[in-house]
């Protein structure tokens, strides 16, 4: 097939000297651009010794807070539920009993609140949704484990620890 312009380029090819057809000079110097990648320092962090830094809008493991009377914050609304676009979160709520007004801010508390972190995607929404600020995604790297059951986390994992004065 012709060209549209009729122009032709003219391709010279030139002889290859000794060493280029050797190709000794380009594998000695694809040997020294290896050689010096051993000396950089690595990018890699041995992650259960180190520890990585986060950045501050960094969405770790879920938790339940407590306020400042150590007293759960999560009255089971169930706004969070409802904004979870991968329906990871399910609850029970269920009334206060007299002599547990230590433990709850209101009478209606979650008796049951799962999380299903194998359904989750950590997109925060749940976060936002909650009006009286009982669920944060501030905690660590979900750690990994075998058994799909490990990973519904139940109010024994999300609860922070009650404040101790």
């Amino acid at each position: 097939m012709e060209s549209l312009s009729n122009k032709k380029k003219q391709i010279e090819i030139k002889p290859l000297n000794f060493w280029e057809r050797a190709y000794l000079p380009a594998i000695v110097r694809g040997l020294s651009i290896t050689m010096s990648h051993f000396f950089r320092k690595p990018v890699t962090i041995k992650y259960p010794e180190e520890k990585r830094e986060f950045s501050e809008n960094y969405r770790g493991m879920h938790s339940l807070k407590r306020d400042e009377n150590g007293k759960e914050r999560c009255t089971a609304c169930g706004l969070c539920a409802l904004s979870c676009p991968a329906e990871a979160i399910t609850m029970i709520a269920a009334e206060r009993q007299k002599g547990e007004e230590h433990l709850y801010r209101e009478e209606k508390y979650a008796a049951v609140y799962e999380i299903n972190m194998l359904r989750c995607i950590f997109c925060g929404l749940c976060e936002e949704a909650c009006p009286k600020e009982a669920i944060y995604l501030d905690g660590d790297i979900i750690p990994s484990d075998y058994l799909r059951k490990d990973f519904i986390y139940g109010k024994d994992k999300l609860v922070e620890a009650p404040l101790n004065p």
